[in-house]
């Protein structure tokens, strides 16, 4: 599938949503493209997987900003393959250095500089550590086997949408709750 079907994949399956995330951040190795950055030099001509610059357009075109979170530690090599790609001016965020915190001080600084709450964030990496650790400070996170494919943004959508209706849901609860509360202490105030 070329880029642009993909793209246009993508875009109706972005269309069928009504809630959308306003920052979806990718890792690099083995998420955006094939093979750990560390393990190749500057000077060859990197790939993306199949569906990944196809997806890369198609959340650009919705407005939804895109950001980078790698715990690479050759920075120099990865930030050279994503010029080399042409990508760079996609990505409003990009934060990649060596880390053991598995990519919490990444998304403190993506939010410090997007001002993006966390629980308005989908994240796609293909580490399960990252996941969890990213997970827990509320960002709906994605466990990618083979690279981002629409599959997996299909699967990140629908448990985003999810994770905001629980939340809406739970907000509701609470406004009921309050209010009544509010309403009986206000009776017996006046009694």
């Amino acid at each position: 599938m070329g880029d642009d079907n993909v793209k246009a994949e993508a875009l109706e399956m972005l269309g069928m949503f009504q809630v959308l995330p306003r920052l979806v951040v990718f890792d690099l190795d083995y998420t955006l493209w094939p093979f750990y950055c560390e393990c190749r030099s500057k000077r060859e001509m990197p790939s993306l997987y199949p569906h990944a610059r196809g997806i890369l357009y198609a959340l650009k075109e919705k407005g939804i900003d895109l950001a980078i979170a790698s715990r690479s530690p050759t920075a120099d090599i990865a930030k050279t393959f994503i010029d080399k790609l042409s990508i760079k001016s996609m990505f409003v965020a990009q934060e990649i250095f060596s880390s053991w915190t598995h990519k919490t001080d990444h998304f403190q600084r993506i939010h410090t500089m997007t001002g993006v709450p966390f629980n308005s964030m989908l994240f796609f990496d293909d580490e399960n550590r990252n996941i969890q650790a990213v997970s827990n400070m509320g960002v709906t996170s994605i466990l990618v086997g083979n690279g981002v494919t629409v599959g997996a943004l299909r699967q990140g959508l629908t448990k985003y949408s999810e994770n905001v209706n629980t939340s809406e849901k739970n907000k509701q609860k609470w406004r009921t709750k309050f209010s009544k509360n509010s309403s009986s202490s206000e009776r017996n105030e006046k009694n």
